[in-house]
């Protein structure tokens, strides 16, 4: 049995300690709004926080993560009521939506480092990728959250 809390929540699984978190998150616990791009950690499409830390769940063992706290996009706010999914919404990001609970995820761990951001700071920062391609609505929004996170 592995213990760890998902959204303030504890779980006990019974899985293979080599089993990528994120399917544990998905298959295990049944939340499905982190999700599957790549696999090998380059999309960013499966990021979560691991203890505070934005990681990408496609590649991480759960047998490693005893104890560890997990928040998915689920776990931010029941309503989307989070500063960063409100920017998202105001400014239309989401074209198809894949990738989308990544980009946040990311952003919300990206913006505690860099809380007033340059566009060169989320170009080198926020490496997850958008097949559709809508990097400038991602950082107006980045800028947006940054902006109503200070205030």
């Amino acid at each position: 049995m592995i213990n760890i809390t998902v959204n303030g929540k504890p779980e006990q699984i019974d899985i293979e300690p080599d089993t990528p978190l994120l399917w544990v998150i998905r298959d295990v616990v049944g939340l499905t709004g982190t999700k599957y791009g790549c696999g090998i950690s380059e999309c960013g499409a499966c990021t979560v926080h691991v203890n505070g830390e934005a990681l990408r769940s496609c590649s991480i063992p759960i047998g490693g993560l005893e104890g560890a706290s997990i928040t998915t996009i689920e776990g931010l706010s029941a309503d989307r009521s989070h500063p960063v999914q409100q920017a998202w919404i105001e400014e239309d990001v989401p074209q198809c939506g894949w990738c989308q609970s990544g980009q946040i995820m990311t952003t919300i761990a990206f913006l505690k480092q860099y809380p007033k951001p340059t566009d060169a700071d989320i170009n080198a920062n926020i490496t997850n990728i958008c097949r559709c391609g809508t990097y400038e609505r991602m950082r107006r929004a980045v800028h947006r959250a940054a902006k109503a996170l200070k205030a």
